[in-house]
Formats: C-alpha cells, sequence, structure tokens
C-alpha cells in the first residue's frame, strides 16, 4: 500500500509553510501567556488571546505546527449534529472563521469548501434522534433539512440509499484543510502580536508553594534544557499528550487517552465529482467524501482501541499506526455496502492514525482546580478541527476575564469535572474504546456506561443491590436510578425515547414519596467541613444569603462570580460558632473546593476539607418521613423546624439530621458516619415495612422535583448527570446548576434573588451587579430573561432535553432540563426565556404554546410558578 503522505498532500505541505525554529529565534525570558502544543486547538488558542489585545502571548511547538493529531485530521466541517449549544455554536463560529474570517485577516485560504453534508437516518431509532437534533440546531441557526433518499441519491449518486429512511441536509456544511487551517491560525496569531516557536519542548511548569488552603500558582514553563521561561499563565494545548504533560506540571485531571482512528482512500474513481458532499452513515461507523479523485472513507468503530495508554512517545510527530487490517474488514465491507462502486477499484491507502477521546466524550477545557492560571483545551473526540475556532475563543475569553465566559455554556466541558482516578491506565484503557464507540451510537438519553463501573461505590451499595436497584455512574458513584420490584431483574431491556420498561417501576418510586415515605442513598453529593475562626465571615463573603446566623440552622443559597454571574447552588449548615458543613452537587466537587480556596483572604483563619466520602447521606422523604423517623429516635420531631439541623439518635448511632427536601414533601436528610451507615440504613428498611417504605432512585428524584419547576437532566456534550437541590418555600423552585442553570445566567434570571441578603455586613460576590439587574428590572417593570416551567398536555410524549418551544407559531426557546410529571400526568420541562421587554404572566398565558417533539408539536402550558403545591404546605406546614 502507498503511504498516506503521497495521497492528501498535508504532510509535503509542511515543509513550505512552517514557521521559524528555535534554532533562528531566541527564546524570550519571560512572557504573559505561554501556549504550550502547536496544533489547531494551540494555534486557536494564541490567535484569540492576540486578536483580543492579549499581550506577550507565546505559543511554544516540540515539533513542528500541525504535529501529532491535526495534520492527519480527516476535516469534516458539519454544524449539525450536536444537542449542545456550546459544541453547536463552536462549529458555527469555527466554520465562519475558516470560510471568511482568517482569509481576509491573513490573506491565506483554509481549504475551506462548503460542498454540503448529509447524515443518513438507515433505521427508526436515528431518524427519531435525528428529528430531535434537527429540529434543536434549526433554533440555533443551522439551515438543516430533512429530505428523501431520492434527494441523497441526486446529490451524492453513488450513495446505496435503498435502506435509507431519510437524509439530513445542510448545504453550506462540507470540509476544511487542517495543515491550511492551522497555518492561517498561526500567521493570524502573529499578525496580532504573538510569538510563536516551534522544536521547543516544555518539559514542565514552574510554580508558587502554596500557604495553607491556598493553592499553588503557575510562575513559569520549564523547558527540555532547564531554561525557564516566566510567564503568569500557561495553557495545556498539548493535544494527545495533554494528560502527561499535566502531570509533569502536577496536575492530574485531564484523562484524555489517544485512540486508533482509520481512514482508506481509494484509486480514483472516474464517476467522482470533488464538489459532491459529505456523506456520514452513523448505522455503519463511516463517514465519506471526496478525495482527490477518489473517495476518503473514515471509520468508527463500535469499540475502539486505546493506543499507548502507558504513555505516547514524545518523538511521535508525523507518525503513522500499523493499521490492524483484519480487526477493520468488518467495518470497511459495510462501508462498502453504502457506495457499492469503491468495490471496484483499488486501495490507495489505509490510514491509522491516533485521536484522544476523554471518558465522557466532551472536550476539557478551562482552568485546572489543582494549579491556579494553568488552562487546558484538550481532549477534542475526534472534532477539533470542527470546534478549533470555538474552543480558542472560549479559552481566550475564560482567560482574558480570570473567570468562565457569560455568553457559552461551559459547565459540561470545564475540567474541573474530572478526578484524578479517571487518568489511572486502566481507567483510560478500558474507557477508551467505549468513548470512541460512542460517536456513532444513538444517543439515548438514559444511555449508561458499561466500562470502568463501581469504581466508587457507597458504603450501602450491596445493601441497596439487594433491595434490587439499577445503577447509574454519577461522577464515577454508583448510584440507583431506579428500583426493579423483587423478583425481577433490574435491567434495561430495550434502550429508546419513548417509554422504557422500567417506566412503571419509576412512577411508583415517585407516587410513593408524594403520598407516603421513600428512601433515598444520596452519599455521591459533595461535601465539605470549613472551620476556622473566620469560616463564617469567609463564607458570608461568598455567599447571597446570610448562612452565619444561628447555630443548627441550614441556608440554601447560592456562589456568584465577580460578574454577578451563577458559580455555584449549594447549602450551608452552621454546626457550631466556627465550624460549618457546606453541601453541593456531585459534579461541583473540585469548582467548589477551588472556588473557596481562591477566594480565601491572606490572614483569614479558614481550613477546608474534603468530606465527601467520610458521610454516608440518607434522606426520607415524604408525608410519613416524620412518623418514621420519630419510630428511631428520642428526638421529639414535631418541635423539629423547617431547616433545623441538629445531632440525633438512630438506634445505637449519632447521625446529622436536616429537616430540608428537594421533592416538595416534609423530608429529613441524614448525614451518618460511613462505619455506622449500615446500621442506621437497616434500623431505617426495618420499621419501614410498617409503613410500606419504598426505596427510591435518581429518576424518581428528578420527576419529583421537576413537576414544582423542572427536571434532573441535561443532555451535554454526550453525557447525562443528575441532581437538584431543595430551595425555600418563597419561590419553590428546585434548581440544578449545570442542568436548568448554569455560568451564562445571573441570580434574578433563575428566580433566586430570594435567596439575597443584601443587609448583612460585607454584602457577598457579586453583590452590585444583582442591585443593578434589580434596579434596571424594576425601572422597565419586568426582567427580560426568566426561567419558566413546561408541562405538555397531551400525556403520551417524553421530553428529554432540547425540545424547542414554539409561541404563535414562531421558535422561541428550548428545554433544558425535562422529566415526566407523574403527579401532574404530563412531560415537564424547564426553559429559560428571553425577550426585549419584560417576561410577565399575561404574556405566557395570552399565547398558544407549543413544544416540538422530534418531528410533532404538542400544546404545552407554560408556568413561572411552580405547578404542585406552590404554597409549600406540604414542605414547610406539614
Amino acid at each position: 500500500m502507498k503511504r498516506l503522505s503521497c495521497v492528501r498532500g498535508l504532510r509535503l505541505r509542511k515543509g513550505r509553510v512552517h514557521l521559524r525554529c528555535a534554532s533562528s529565534q531566541t527564546v524570550p525570558e519571560r512572557a504573559n501567556v505561554v501556549v504550550v502544543g502547536g496544533g489547531i486547538i494551540g494555534t486557536s488558542v494564541a490567535y484569540h488571546l492576540a486578536k483580543a489585545g492579549v499581550e506577550d502571548v507565546l505559543l511554544l511547538e516540540r515539533d513542528r505546527l500541525t504535529s501529532g493529531t491535526t495534520w492527519h485530521a480527516a476535516g469534516l466541517m458539519n454544524s449539525f449534529g450536536s444537542m449542545s449549544s456550546t459544541s453547536t455554536w463552536s462549529r458555527q463560529y469555527t466554520q465562519e472563521l475558516y470560510r471568511d474570517i482568517l482569509p481576509t485577516e491573513t490573506g491565506l485560504e483554509t481549504g475551506y469548501m462548503g460542498i454540503g453534508f448529509i447524515e443518513l437516518a438507515c433505521d427508526a431509532d436515528r431518524l427519531e434522534a435525528f428529528r430531535r437534533i434537527a429540529a434543536f440546531n434549526r433554533f440555533l441557526g443551522v439551515d438543516v433539512a430533512e429530505i428523501s433518499p431520492e434527494q441523497v441519491k441526486d446529490l451524492f449518486p453513488l450513495c446505496e440509499t435503498s435502506d435509507v429512511l431519510s437524509g439530513f441536509w445542510v448545504e453550506n456544511d462540507g470540509r476544511a484543510n487542517p495543515t491550511d487551517a492551522t497555518m492561517a491560525l498561526a500567521k493570524g496569531a502573529r499578525l496580532h502580536g504573538a510569538n510563536i516557536i516551534e522544536q521547543c519542548h516544555v518539559a514542565g511548569v514552574t510554580t508558587s508553594k502554596p500557604n495553607g488552603n491556598y493553592r499553588a500558582k503557575v510562575t513559569g514553563v520549564r523547558l527540555e534544557n532547564e531554561t525557564v521561561i516566566a510567564a503568569n499563565i500557561v495553557v495545556n494545548c498539548a493535544g494527545m499528550w495533554a494528560r502527561q504533560f499535566g502531570e509533569a506540571c502536577g496536575v492530574y485531571n485531564i484523562p484524555n487517552q489517544a485512540a486508533e482512528h482509520y481512514y482508506l482512500i481509494t484509486e480514483p474513481m472516474k464517476e467522482i465529482d470533488p464538489s459532491w458532499p459529505v456523506i456520514e452513515d452513523s448505522s455503519k461507523c463511516v463517514y465519506i467524501r471526496p478525495e482527490g479523485k477518489g473517495l476518503m472513507l473514515g471509520f468508527f468503530e463500535w469499540e475502539g482501541a486505546a493506543w499507548k495508554p502507558e504513555g505516547v512517545p514524545l518523538d511521535f510527530s508525523f507518525g503513522e499506526l500499523d493499521p490492524d487490517w483484519d480487526r477493520m474488514m468488518p467495518y470497511v465491507e459495510q462501508a462498502m455496502k453504502r457506495v457499492p462502486a469503491a468495490e471496484n477499484v483499488g486501495v490507495k491507502a489505509l490510514f491509522c492514525g491516533p485521536e484522544s477521546f476523554t471518558p465522557d466524550n466532551s472536550p476539557i477545557v478551562g482552568e485546572s482546580p489543582e494549579l491556579r492560571n494553568y488552562y487546558i483545551a484538550a481532549g477534542l473526540n475526534s472534532i477539533g478541527i470542527l470546534t478549533g475556532g470555538g474552543i480558542g475563543k472560549i479559552l481566550a475569553q475564560w482567560i482574558q476575564q480570570g473567570c468562565s465566559p457569560h455568553d457559552v455554556d461551559v459547565t459540561a466541558i470545564d475540567a474541573s469535572r474530572f478526578q484524578r482516578y479517571q487518568s489511572n491506565i486502566t481507567y483510560r484503557n478500558d474507557r477508551t474504546g467505549e468513548a470512541l464507540g460512542n460517536t456513532y451510537k444513538v444517543h439515548y438519553p438514559d444511555h449508561q456506561p458499561t466500562t470502568c463501573r463501581n469504581a466508587k461505590q457507597s458504603v450501602l451499595h450491596e445493601r441497596l443491590v439487594n433491595a434490587n436497584a439499577f445503577f447509574q455512574e454519577t461522577s464515577g458513584w454508583e448510584s440507583p436510578s431506579w428500583y426493579a420490584p423483587h423478583g425481577t431483574n433490574p435491567k434495561v431491556e430495550t434502550e429508546s425515547f419513548g417509554r422504557e420498561n422500567w417506566f412503571l417501576h419509576w412512577e411508583a418510586e415517585h407516587i410513593s414519596c408524594r403520598n407516603n415515605v421513600a428512601l433515598f442513598d444520596m452519599s455521591f453529593m459533595s461535601k465539605f467541613h470549613v472551620q476556622g475562626n473566620d469560616a463564617g465571615k469567609f463564607l458570608n463573603r461568598l455567599s447571597t444569603a446570610n448562612v452565619d446566623g444561628d447555630w443548627g440552622m441550614i441556608t440554601y443559597t447560592q456562589w456568584l462570580d465577580e460578574q454577578g454571574y451563577m458559580a455555584a447552588d449549594l447549602t450551608i449548615t452552621k454546626m457550631a460558632e466556627n465550624h460549618f458543613m457546606v453541601v453541593a452537587t456531585d459534579t461541583m466537587l473540585n469548582k467548589v473546593y477551588s472556588h473557596m480556596l481562591d477566594r480565601l483572604v491572606h490572614g483569614e483563619h479558614v481550613f477546608v476539607t474534603d468530606v465527601t466520602g467520610r458521610y454516608a447521606q440518607l434522606n426520607l422523604q415524604g408525608p410519613r418521613s416524620r412518623e418514621l423517623l420519630q419510630g428511631l429516635t428520642s428526638v421529639d420531631l414535631n418541635n423539629f423546624a423547617f431547616r433545623r439541623a441538629e445531632e440525633i439518635d438512630i438506634g445505637l448511632a449519632r447521625v446529622l439530621c436536616i429537616r430540608i427536601t428537594y421533592v416538595g414533601e416534609l423530608g429529613y436528610e441524614l448525614f451518618v458516619p460511613v462505619e455506622q451507615a449500615r446500621h442506621v440504613y437497616d434500623c431505617i428498611v426495618e420499621l419501614g415495612r410498617e409503613f410500606s417504605l419504598s426505596h427510591a432512585g435518581l429518576k424518581a428524584l428528578g420527576s419529583l422535583r421537576m413537576v414544582r419547576l423542572v427536571v434532573c437532566w441535561k443532555y451535554r456534550w454526550l453525557s447525562l448527570v443528575p441532581y437538584a437541590f431543595f430551595i425555600p418555600p418563597q419561590e419553590k423552585g428546585y434548581r440544578d446548576y449545570g442542568h436548568d442553570m448554569d455560568n451564562t445566567d445571573r441570580l434574578l434570571d433563575c428566580g433566586l434573588g430570594f435567596t439575597c441578603d443584601f443587609e448583612k455586613e460585607g454584602g457577598f460576590i457579586g453583590q452590585k451587579h444583582v442591585l443593578a439587574q434589580k434596579d434596571a428590572a424594576k425601572e422597565r417593570g419586568g426582567l427580560l430573561k426568566r426561567i419558566v416551567n413546561v408541562l405538555v398536555l397531551d400525556p403520551a410524549p417524553l421530553l428529554h432535553h432540547g425540545e424547542i418551544l414554539w409561541k404563535d407559531g414562531r421558535r422561541i426557546s428550548d428545554i433544558r432540563a425535562a422529566s415526566y410529571g407523574h403527579t401532574v400526568g404530563g412531560a415537564v420541562g424547564l426553559s429559560m426565556l428571553t425577550r426585549d421587554i419584560p417576561v410577565k404572566k399575561n404574556w405566557l398565558d395570552g399565547s398558544d404554546w407549543e413544544v416540538e417533539v422530534g418531528s410533532r408539536k404538542h400544546p404545552c402550558r407554560l408556568s413561572i410558578r411552580p405547578m404542585y403545591d406552590p404554597a409549600s404546605v406540604r414542605v414547610k406546614d406539614a
């Protein structure tokens, strides 16, 4: 077989366009920002930083620009295909950058060709999935049309369409040349003042030593020859070496892993027209496009293969991997069925090269929670060329502002979501194959990973297994999603977008909690002890609410960034004068921790300790929860007020009991030392038999809180992660940061202004911005952005996330999070409405609202207030 370098022209091209190397360019003694890595992502970050006016940007590339992964990428440019607004925006912006902006600024072409893109739907589930994606993408401005098999054939005459149900066609999508795009970005970066040096190997970083609770801060980079370049900020854009470079810097939460990726180039075919569009058929794991006078057939696999999990060689630059022809032949044979004419010509090259993937198929972007001013942009999951412009712009804004951008939701790509154990070689080796395989699988809303399970278990895990739990992965924790009746097997029989076999089990748990009592294991929640003489003052400065009141009280609060945007959603319990417990959702563990450490003032007597694994968390919820718990403790629960927190006895154990709820019913949270957790659980279950106690999982949690506001699910780039928090009775909302609210939202947008104490001493971070928004809303007569509840009037359809709201025949907004309201008899969701004049009840009530689910629209009702017990009688007055 001929080598690919003779086919694609990319490697031959690099010799005439690469920039000056280190041997002819002096390495500076210092820089403001050092970007490590000269692929599409590194050059994009450098370009956007320099263009934004950031001075002294220095990009260092170990070998030559594009080495590693960029040079051999296929360069597909499809804006269609994602249920993430962030990914979709990144694709759209990157197209504009390659097509218009860079050629105009630099005079260099990026090889962008708007030849079109067609996604084939060849089975019913893919048709449903793509119709949902198409509706969401149209709302975001992607001009996607559903076309017939005959129209597919007209656009790509060699395509076999006998089994095609529909095609999804975007006329302006297409392809770009990865090397040309990188070189244009590099030239643009230099034109805006950035410095780029090739053949300059960065071995690590220098840091300041942490003092007490403070995080260490990066102070520079250390080259292979021990030269140190002082720097304020370092950006890890090292591609498939990002994890290894991170570990060399003391940063361990970058679990990207290289995997084998294949494509095939045919010999010339006389029928080929280079203007034919890109075809993608996920059912056959293939994308197809013209390449010269032949075709390129690119392959994914249902189970991929990690490459060099022990460590990618540092001298691997423009290398190729030996293809495993035997493993790939079944995929090649299936792909050839889509273009049968390709079977009649020879194979010019079967190329295998590495691309890096992450555990949840989302990029790793943002500041490391382990080292201040150390940023990451890596793990692009085979869409680095496609989203590289957007990722570079997002991170440049992040660096320039010193906090996450406020115009793009970054919660699903934030580097802080990962944990150190996910970088273990066993984890990466096992999960990477599945992650690559997810690329072309149907993304069912409740899909769970199968690899690397049982890494983190509640101390009650075996008890919950015996209770017939079906477990889902929650930030690595095995957490019950739902419970099957005894005597049946807790398994998913068939994944779908409709009612699955466990729907009735979920409904039973929901109803039991509403009408009786249910037990939830919430041990996965992030928990911190904050102690010291200044702990109360410190937490009050971070919190919108006054959390430093009387002992033995829990307070729901928000943390904002310095610009007044949402940063965290949590509860704080004052356990003693100088002792507090902070509880946040599982995904926010690292984010909340670093948020606290970075805002300590020098000299403050404050100590922050992660105690997540020290306590099991059992929640008893429902109208009979007090009656059951009273049978287990000597403490008089009739005098146990709402929001009270106190240590109580249960059997032989001492338990922190908090009267609080997240499901709209009377309820209690029990924080139990792990050594006594099984004993407490057994006591509850034994007495619970007299009350017909039900176990309940995260599906019930989501639907219970969602009826009041909305869901526990938000489809990230590919992953699903649940949770909800209690919100006091003034508003009755149950929010979930990272799902129905994120870094683009402000407090008042989310209906959480009631958490603010504007009179407390010292105020809180972001207070002036909240007051400014409050004054502006008062002047104009209301808020321009507001979160609302959505109820589908037809009980049949289900909402998952991303469905589109229509008002009087116009697209208005999307569903951020959704579930099924078993109490109200229909699917429910949360949507953030934005308009030029205030969002008010009369505007909602005076319109015909519909929600688009796939290709169908269903009437729905919108409400600013909760749809169940809006006065909170069942919560506060029980």
